[in-house]
């Protein structure tokens, strides 16, 4: 017996509304993001197993490839090669270009999610810059995509003139390799990215303070976020006019980087594997250095594999916590971590309501950093176990180097380059996570967020 017309064109009907309900949830930008940066990561890879793009053949060159690329699309700096050895000029061309796309992506996309939930869930001002309408058309994605774009060339044009000058005039490179090379390291600086273009990476400028201070600057503009530049250069030089995530993120990338940079000095100051041998200058330098590029930065100016534990606990810590939202940076977040303290504190004083500067923080903002900082712990302990399974290394180089990894850091104790396959590829987990699954997660609790019209029993479990 066979269906009758109506019910194939019924059935005709449903089929052609699930598939567009399939495409419009794939199309989703949650879900859109993603899949975006994985095809960048599979061309970048593709491009990287050119024969132009390396000066040997030899290792396994699709794992290197790949996890190369990864690290540079999620602007980590990882790696298992020696970016200055390995790579030809166009291999590093391609490297420069995935940092370039992943640092403009994940700002714009993480900028227009931003708005997204600004108008699902009706705040203003929170994650974004202020906007003269309050409606996401196209004009605000031309301005916000503008922006955006003026600001990076602007940060990375200042720093690489600053470099290039200096590389020319102190260490007798041409012209063209002077400009090559602060090209490369100012995008990557900006970008929070950590790839260099010498094999100690900033180990041979530790006592250069044109060479160091820039590049710091540029890590700490790209680390704030693309809201907080816009609000600052917009005028907002008045306090009281700061909105409150310009606060969180202004005062906690303040109190992280004074705190850091003591703390690093501290524990290195005297150590003759490290800070010990330089200058007094070379030390301030290397202090500084110390607090900035574990903001999810990835340069360094030491050989982390012969730092103290306790350098390396605070260093984790940094690293763990990031940059600002909607930046170049990694980690769960400055805003993150210090709406959870708020919240803590406010409920140590047994105070019901979670205020900031005098204004409350909704309990939807609340959980949604729980739920970002709980992933986050999730994913590094995971990332630690497997590491732990597949290497001899000890627990506190396996928990740096996860934690590098999901935070986007790229800070080594030298353990990456003689990491097994199956460890790389749990460090490319842990990277691209680290990249993309705070901003996805934090905007699809927001995006999801659905009102309840009733409310159920409450009732008050045991805690402690």
């Amino acid at each position: 017996m066979t269906d009758s017309p109506i019910i194939r064109r019924s059935q005709v009907r449903v089929f052609a509304d699930e598939g567009e309900r399939f495409k419009r949830g794939l199309l989703h930008p949650v879900r859109s993001v993603p899949l975006a940066f994985l095809a960048v990561i599979i061309v970048g890879a593709m491009l990287l197993m050119l024969p132009i793009s390396r000066t040997g053949d030899e290792g396994d060159t699709f794992t290197t490839a790949l996890f190369t690329s990864v690290s540079a699309v999620c602007v980590t700096g990882l790696i298992t090669v020696d970016t200055a050895t390995f790579w030809t000029p166009f291999g590093q061309g391609v490297i420069l270009g995935l940092i370039q796309v992943g640092g403009f992506g994940i700002m714009t996309l993480a900028t227009l999610l931003a708005l997204l939930v600004r108008k699902s869930i009706g705040l203003r001002g929170q994650l974004v810059a202020q906007s003269e309408t309050h409606t996401l058309n196209f004009g605000d994605v031309r301005a916000v995509l503008f922006r955006v774009a003026r600001i990076m060339l602007f940060f990375e044009a200042a720093t690489a003139t600053i470099l290039t000058a200096r590389f020319w005039i102190a260490y007798d490179r041409n012209p063209a390799t002077a400009l090559w090379h602060g090209i490369f390291h100012a995008v990557s600086a900006f970008n929070n990215a950590g790839f260099g273009l010498y094999s100690d990476n900033l180990i041979g400028f530790a006592e250069d303070p044109w060479i160091i201070v820039p590049i710091c600057a540029a890590i700490i503009a790209g680390g704030l976020g693309f809201p907080v530049i816009i609000q600052l250069l917009r005028g907002g030089t008045r306090i009281k006019d700061w909105s409150v995530h310009l606060r969180l993120t202004i005062y906690g990338t303040l109190l992280l980087l004074v705190a850091g940079i003591a703390l690093f000095a501290a524990f290195e100051w005297n150590r003759p594997e490290t800070l010990g041998p330089l200058s007094f200058g070379g030390k301030l330098l290397g202090s500084l250095a110390g607090g900035v590029f574990p903001r999810t930065a990835g340069f360094n100016s030491i050989d982390y594999g012969l730092a103290s534990p306790e350098t390396l606990m605070v260093t984790n810590v940094l690293m763990f916590i990031g940059g600002g939202s909607a930046g170049t940076a990694g980690g769960i977040k400055v805003t993150t971590f210090l709406v959870l303290a708020f919240a803590i504190w406010n409920e140590i004083r047994g105070r019901e309501q979670v205020t900031i500067a005098h204004r409350s923080i909704s309990s939807s903002s609340q959980r949604q950093a729980l739920t970002v900082a709980l992933l986050g712990v999730g994913a590094v302990i995971m990332g630690t176990m497997l590491l732990l399974m597949f290497t001899d290394y000890s627990l506190e180089k396996v928990l740096f180097e996860s934690i590098s990894a999901f935070g986007t850091v790229g800070l080594s104790t030298g353990i990456t380059y003689h990491l097994p396959v199956n460890a790389e590829w749990v460090l490319m987990a842990l990277m691209f996570t680290g990249r993309i699954g705070t901003v996805t997660v934090a905007s699809a609790v927001a995006l999801s967020s659905r009102p309840r019209l009733y409310q159920l029993p409450e009732e008050r479990p045991i805690i402690g």
